[in-house]
Order: structure tokens, then sequence, then C-alpha cells
């Protein structure tokens, strides 16, 4: 198949999806397809509530067709899978949304057709998990009949600077042609290049050790934090120090939450325990940074204490709710582990943000949002995510919320180190 006659769906519209879709839809004639029919809507009308895509580039993609029914797939002869690929509450992968997308294509699957996952995936699963499925739904034989390819996301929510564009595109196909031509036609939009990977395993792997790597290093960064706590060092001022070595990473302790640091490296250790292997370090540094919200929580009780405040019926306000700073994705947020451990020392607590959506957060996580902080009615003040208008509030507007006597807990070091009374 030509690269010119590739008809192509996105199957998924989330933060990785949509940006695809109108990326391509620039030039070409893109089916974006979601299951939600909502979201759908949105899009027609030119609303991104992930806030990945602007109204301005929505409308730029002229050839983007937005729908919701299965029906308009059988047009295609290119598939793009970018559905969600999360854990359980086991902390074992979570294939459901990824089954149930090649479900789809494979009721629409032609003699000729393409299916290429973005989905991050352990080694294997592609062809091992969703190869199958394909070739029940659609009767049609892998590699005979139709293809795969495989290319991982890399889109960093909310990072306005690192775009699908900019972003080097790993590659891979199921045969030397597909390969060639998966990887064509990720060059029509990724002006950064692609990388062709050998095979489709070593373009999973390639995914899902990105994201275990910087948890491993998070989780560092994070122990390092409670010796030097112990030692009464501020944590920052020596990560400071010794940034000034040239190949220092700059890695910074906090909670390791969204929808891949804190998810990846689980799909890594189940494959590997499926194949007989127990993974230590991997899972080590996933305990450490899965105990941060406990430790967060202790460490604030603890000081309480210290200044004679008295714990039970204690009000404190949360300052941020989603994984990362101006950006409104609540997926896999772990201060709510934070907000779980204070309550259950009998604590208030109150949680702002102004970029999550307060019905998510209410569906999510049983959690309302407040608009405003009340005024000097605060026993504590944790500052969770390091939102631009938390920083333009200063020190001095975060203490107006609180008593006479409170602690501040900066986890993000947004304000000097004199002007909160914790840090990580």
């Amino acid at each position: 198949m030509h690269l010119n006659d590739l008809k192509l769906a996105v199957v998924g519209l989330g933060y990785v999806g949509l940006p695809l879709s109108v990326e391509f839809g620039k030039t070409r004639l893109v089916i974006a397809f979601d299951i939600d029919s909502r979201r759908i809507v949105d899009l027609q009308n030119g609303r991104d509530a992930t806030l990945e895509v602007s109204q301005e580039e929505l409308s730029d993609a002229k050839f983007s067709v937005y729908t919701s029914d299965a029906e308009d797939l059988k047009n295609a002869t290119c598939y793009i899978v970018t559905v969600p690929t999360p854990i359980d509450v086991h902390k074992r992968p979570d294939l459901r949304p990824l089954i149930s997308a090649s479900k789809i294509i494979g009721a629409v699957l032609k003699t000729g057709d393409i299916v290429i996952y973005e989905s991050t995936v352990y080694p294997g699963a592609t062809e091992e998990d969703c190869v199958p499925v394909l070739e029940k739904t659609s009767g049609l034989r892998f590699n005979k009949d139709f293809f795969v390819g495989y290319s991982p996301e890399r889109i960093n929510p909310g990072d306005k600077d690192h775009r699908l564009a900019n972003i080097v595109k790993v590659t891979s196909g199921s045969t030397v042609e597909v390969a060639d031509l998966v990887d064509r036609l990720y060059r029509t939009v990724v002006t950064a290049g692609t990388h062709k990977a050998p095979s489709i395993r070593v373009a999973e792997a390639a995914k899902v050790i990105e994201n275990a790597q910087r948890d491993l290093n998070i989780a560092f960064v994070n122990e390092l934090a409670m010796i030097f706590n112990r030692l009464d060092i501020d944590t920052e001022a020596v990560l400071q120090a010794a940034s000034t070595k040239w190949n220092f990473l700059p890695f910074r302790p906090g909670l390791v939450g969204g929808h891949c640091i804190g998810v990846d490296p689980y799909y890594l250790t189940y494959k590997a325990e499926l194949i007989g292997y127990h993974p230590q370090i991997i899972l080590a540094g996933r305990r450490l940074n899965d105990e941060m919200g406990a430790y967060v929580a202790g460490r604030l009780v603890k000081a309480l204490i210290h200044k004679r405040i008295h714990v039970q019926g204690a009000r404190i306000l949360v300052m941020g709710l989603t994984f990362k700073e101006n950006c409104p994705d609540l997926r896999n947020t772990r201060i709510v582990d934070v907000i779980s451990e204070l309550q259950d020392f009998g604590i208030d607590v109150d949680v702002m943000d102004p970029w999550a959506d307060n019905a998510r957060a209410q569906l999510e996580y049983g959690i309302t949002l407040i608009n405003e902080p009340k005024s000097y009615v605060y026993d504590g003040v944790i500052l969770a995510v390091a939102h631009q208008e938390f920083a333009e509030m200063g020190a001095c507007g975060v203490k107006r919320c609180c008593r006479e006597e409170h602690i501040i807990f900066d986890l993000k070091s947004v304000f000097p180190r004199d002007q909160s009374d914790l840090r990580l």
C-alpha cells in the first residue's frame, strides 16, 4: 500500500489521540473516533477538555472528522489505537480498553489494512494479546491479510514546548515493508524525525523502560529527602549544589502520579514475573514512591503536634489535585493518598485546584473542590502542585489563609526556604 493511499482512523481521543488526529488532520482525512459521545460533541464545537489542543488548532485540522459511530471506521485502511492502558486495584495491567478497541477495529478490518498501536504495553502485548483479538473478530490472518505496527506515544500532558511534532517518534511494524510504511507515515507529521526499531517488541520495551527509569530516579531522590530530613538538611539545597556537576540528573522528590510514570513500571514487572523473573529494583522504587503520600501526611501531623496544634479536628488546605502543574489531568494523582491519610487522623481537609474539573474530581475520587480558600481558618497548608496561580499568590497570600499558629508544607519548593515550615 502506498503512503498516499492510507485512509487514517484514530481510535481514542484523549491526551494522545486528539493531538495526533489534529496533526494528521492538517493535511489528510482523519476519522477521529471515541466511544464517548459527549467528547465528540465538545470537539465538534471546538472544545478540548484536556486543554492539549486549542480551538484554533482544532480549526486548523480541517480534515479531521469526529465521530462516535463505529460504522464510520469502515472507511479507513489504517487504524491508530490511542486508548488508555491503566492498572487495576491489584496493580496489574488492565488491557480492557485495548482489547475493546481491537474488537471495534476487528469488526471493520479488511484485507490489506494496518493497525498501529500507540498505547503503552509490556513487550509482546501487541502480537500476543491484540493480534489474536483482531484475527478472531475479523476472520482475517495476521501478516497475510492484515498487518500491525507499534509506535509508542510520548505525549507529556500540559507541556507546550514538547509536542507531537518535535518529539522523536519510535516506530515499528510486523513486516519489513510495513515497518517502513509506518515510519514514513509518522515522518509526515513528526519534524523531529523517527527511530525505526527492529521489531515491535523492541519498540514496546523501549517505551515501558522510559518511564520505569524516571520512576526509579524519582524514588532515589525521594529516599534522599527522607534521609536528609532526619539529618535536618534541606534537600533542595543539596540538589542545587549537586546539580553544578555537568552530568548530575536534575530529578526532584515528590508524589509520582499520572498516566505513565506511576503505571508503566507495573506493566514491565508483570511481564517479567510471567517469565519467571521477580524484579527487585523496579518494584522497590515503586513501593517507595507509592508510600510518599503517607510520608507527607505523617510529616505534617508531626509538625502540627510540635506546634501544639490539636491534630483531630485540625483544618488543612491542600492546594492542587492534578498530578502535575498547569494541567487538568487527574489520572492516578497521588495527592489523594495525602488527603486520605490526613482524614484518617481526623483532620478536616479542603482541596482547591483552579485547573481541575470539579465534577471529575467528585466522580473519580469523591472530592469536592472549593473555589476560594477561606481566610485565617487553616491550621496548615500543603502546597501540593506548583500551579502558576499558586506561585503568583506568593507565600504571604498562602499565609493569609492560616491561623496565627500554622504549618506551611511546600512540597514543590515553590517559595524560598524561609517562607515555609516544611519541604520535601
